[in-house]
């Protein structure tokens, strides 16, 4: 026992240090000019409210949060002259309760946004609320957005999109802009002698041939200078780019809150020397995006849902900053593993500490995103499940080591019926297959669907562990059944395949891939070990 309490104290200290080597500052070298932004993308949603659910926020969040941004940038854009702005309805904008109001209150400039979809009486309700709004704040609003990536999603013909953009232009005094992606500027030129302002978006994270952060600075700097002599006399603004802070690996577009510090302080520092007017996407990060856009949808903040900021204008960044705590618990979990055997078999101590800094891992990848009830409720039976699949792994290689019996085996087949009457069978084998089967299912979702979902490892990883395990400890699957060789099977050949839509660059989904070959190979190869024979036997 004195061993293994040894054991535990340098396996501890040793995993702070691992936990804190990726989690060095950096980027402090990576600077941008003093000042101002000089717009963020404004929605005024709280962590806890949704467009969808229309939770709206009060007038008092809104003017602290118009304060915050105040303290960093000069202006703000919104996207909806009724949805988007405080009061909901067109019967309480005259309460001067709305946005622009508040901007007024907080010294800031506004570009409002006119939202216009596929419905033609809802545009017409928006722009009437709008040029209301526009006339009502000549000064504080300095151009109004008639519409916000139409043409891309297909909402309304280029001859009614330009037709809404005349209607503004003709009650309004400010400058007039139409927002688009930079493709659907080039497909529809004749859109832009509508407008005073081409407002192209540029988020090089979801083009279609994503670009690293120092390739996207490039192609902005290009790109500007295209649209110029593509529209001469007329103002080049940018009127989103920016980069998430998590979500899914894109080829090499990483999420990170690294990547969006440096991403943002060179396009600064670009903007300036170029003396391109530009907007960031986002001033907060926002949750509810999630059911659309994935993780990385609700990460574009400079400040995160709880108005905190996530990193400094200038210095350096931790990626991590609470690593310290996951470090803690990696180290204690791995302490109690280890305790779980007794301290015996000082050969345990390192998979123990393998398996705790695993479910510290995964509460990472977990906790920090709990966006919606269907997460909240993932993370409710992932981690408990991942947790009690731990302590098994390590009793079961414990036994395995020492020549112990091990239980009976329970099959894929038993587990499927318990389930389908309602019970949970919680053993190694049971446990075992629900996360085989499971992974089979996501990466399933993920080759046929996988454009907001991340690359699943927190949600697989004590079962990764223990598949290494199977091999260190020469623990063979026995009594294998079609499901348990279907699920095998099936998550092998569909890692390959998403490995090789995701491409090489994707450093998270090879990652991942990798561990789910991982996961699949023990009954993968125990199949091959009884086909082997019995070919020899035939012939």
């Amino acid at each position: 026992m004195k061993r293994g309490i040894i054991g535990c104290v340098l396996l501890s200290v040793l995993t702070g240090f691992l936990w804190a080597a990726p989690n060095q500052p950096q980027a402090g070298d990576v600077t941008m000019p003093p000042g101002k932004f000089n717009s963020l993308s404004y929605a005024p949603y709280q962590a806890w409210q949704s467009p969808a659910d229309k939770k709206f926020p009060t007038p008092r969040e809104i003017s602290r949060d118009l304060a915050l941004v105040a303290s960093r940038a000069r202006g703000i854009r919104t996207y909806s002259s009724i949805e988007g702005t405080l009061p909901e309805t067109l019967a309480r904008i005259a309460d001067h309760t709305d946005i622009a109001a508040l901007a007024k209150q907080a010294g800031l400039h506004m570009w409002l946004g006119i939202w216009l979809s596929s419905n033609k009486a809802d545009n017409a309700n928006e722009m009437q609320a709008g040029i209301a709004e526009a006339n009502a704040h000549p000064d504080t609003i300095t151009r109004v957005v008639v519409g916000n990536e139409v043409l891309l999603r297909r909402d309304l013909s280029e001859g009614d999109l330009t037709a809404d953009i005349d209607y503004v232009h003709a009650r309004v005094k400010q400058p007039v802009a139409y927002a688009d992606v930079t493709d659907f500027w080039s497909q529809f030129p004749q859109v832009a002698p509508h407008v005073d302002i081409v407002m192209i978006h540029f988020l090089p994270y979801w083009e279609n041939k994503p670009l690293g952060v120092d390739a996207a600075i490039a192609e902005i700097r290009g790109t500007t200078e295209k649209f110029k002599a593509m529209f001469p006399g007329k103002i080049i603004s940018i009127g989103e780019t920016g980069w998430p802070s998590r979500g899914r690996w894109r080829q090499d577009a990483a999420p990170s809150r690294v990547n969006e510090a440096v991403f943002l302080r060179k396009f600064v520092t670009l903007a300036d020397q170029e003396h391109v007017d530009y907007n960031l996407i986002e001033a907060f990060d926002q949750p509810w995006k999630y059911a659309d856009e994935g993780v990385a949808g609700a990460n574009w903040g400079i400040w995160n849902a709880g108005r905190v900021p996530k990193f400094p204008l200038n210095g350096p960044v931790t990626e991590h900053p609470s690593w310290p705590w996951y470090a803690c618990l990696g180290a204690f979990m791995g302490c109690v593993l280890f305790a779980s055997v007794g301290f015996r078999n000082i050969r345990l101590a390192v998979p123990s500490f393998a398996l705790g800094n695993g479910f510290a891992i995964a509460c990472m990848g977990t906790l920090p995103m709990l966006y919606d009830h269907w997460l909240e409720l993932d993370a409710l039976v992932n981690l408990p499940l991942q947790a009690i699949f731990a302590f098994m792994v390590i009793r079961r290689a414990d036994k395995m080591l020492a020549g112990a019996a091990l239980p009976p085996v329970v099959s894929g087949a038993a587990t499927l019926r318990a389930l389908r009457r309602g019970r949970l069978l919680i053993n190694y084998d049971s446990l075992g297959f629900m996360f085989l089967a499971g992974a089979a299912v996501f990466e399933a979702m993920l080759v046929f669907d996988g454009r907001y979902r991340d690359a699943p490892m927190p949600v697989f990883i004590i079962p990764v562990i223990g598949a290494v395990f199977r091999f260190w400890t020469k623990d063979k699957p026995v009594s294998l059944g079609w499901e348990e060789i279907l699920a095998a099977n099936a998550l092998a050949v569909l890692s390959i395949a998403d490995a090789i839509i995701e491409g090489p660059k994707n450093l998270d989904f090879v990652t991942w891939g990798v561990a789910a070959l991982v996961l699949a190979a023990p009954v993968v190869m125990a199949q091959e070990g009884k086909r082997g024979p019995r070919a020899r036997h035939s012939s």
